[in-house]
């Protein structure tokens, strides 16, 4: 499988259940069309051949004059009741939603059966279009953490995702506001991640964990404070809470991980803040159809803002 910058099926259009697309001389210019189509599909287009492999024993793939038809888009149940709230959609087209988690809303149920998640969300924003689309989510974030989240709006787009996930290539960008002045000098932080024993629900550094490297691409200095901009190569759970609080600089509002190290306390007259104070800034990927590299911004929260003028001496109205 091919996956060169700028490779892709290029544009595309919807008609029901199909796709189609006009790939040129490419297929239209060779002698063995089926041989052509199929190499367009698994080099250019980066066709999982698990999925191939089934279109072709369906007939799910055509070639009509000079248009090629692929039946990417069947009905799909959703695998999730609705559930009627508003949702913050930030990107949509036929292959990928992008939609903006609040803070105190968990992705995907946890199994007890309660509390409204993204995924129920989703599954009524799909509703609300009159498609049959199951929910799938391609990533996640904690709880009480706000920012992007990338669903996958059919199963080509969910195998694509899904293999940018393991080889690293979708870029998440997080705002975090920690306790104490950060060194200029800590870029990155490279330490295990693992399961603490003496508490079900917490991470640690352990020589044990998994390989867990996140990197500081940016500051901004605040009153004992520090913002940082953060940038994952790994997704471990509770990350970037575990690794700056190993730091000596927990973020602000963290109860599982406030215990920082000594020094990093934001003094007496800190805001009070109801969550850790992180955020998703900026989600990069590439298209799964098109190849084109996309960036979805979500705007730094209004509690978050708040925090940020609060500790730099501003005024908030």
């Amino acid at each position: 499988m091919m996956s060169l910058e700028g490779a892709g099926g290029g544009r595309w259009t919807r008609r029901g259940e199909w796709l189609e697309a006009t790939p040129g001389k490419v297929i239209t210019g060779a002698e063995d069309k089926e041989a052509a189509i199929d190499k367009w599909l698994l080099e250019t287009v980066r066709m999982p051949e698990k999925l191939h492999v089934r279109l072709r024993r369906e007939g799910g793939i055509q070639w009509k004059g000079d248009r090629l038809r692929l039946a990417l888009f069947p009905e799909k149940e959703a695998g999730i009741e609705p559930i009627w709230e508003e949702v913050q959609v930030l990107h949509e087209d036929d292959f990928c939603l992008v939609v903006h988690k609040p803070a105190g809303v968990a992705v995907h149920p946890d199994g007890s059966g309660k509390g409204v998640t993204l995924d129920h969300l989703v599954a009524a924003h799909y509703a609300s279009t009159g498609e049959s689309i199951a929910v799938r989510h391609i990533h996640r974030l904690d709880k009480d953490t706000t920012g992007p989240v990338l669903y996958a709006k059919n199963e080509f787009a969910q195998l694509v995702l899904d293999e940018e996930m393991r080889e690293k290539t979708i870029s998440r960008l997080y705002v975090a506001i920690v306790k104490g002045k950060v060194s200029p000098g800590l870029k990155v932080i490279d330490q295990p991640i693992g399961r603490d024993r003496h508490h079900a629900a917490r991470r640690r550094v352990s020589p044990g964990g998994q390989q867990a490297l996140t990197r500081i691409v940016g500051r901004e200095p605040l009153n004992e404070a520090t913002l940082l901009h953060v940038q994952l190569e790994t997704g471990r759970t509770h990350q970037i809470r575990v690794h700056l609080s190993h730091a000596g600089h927990p973020l602000i509002g963290d109860e599982l991980y406030g215990e920082g190290g000594a020094g990093t306390g934001i003094g007496t007259n800190k805001p009070e803040f109801g969550r850790q104070a992180l955020h998703g800034e900026s989600l990069t990927f590439r298209h799964p159809w098109s190849g084109e590299k996309l960036e979805i911004i979500d705007p730094l929260p209004d509690d978050m803002e708040r925090l940020r003028d609060q500790l730099s001496g501003k005024s908030h109205s």
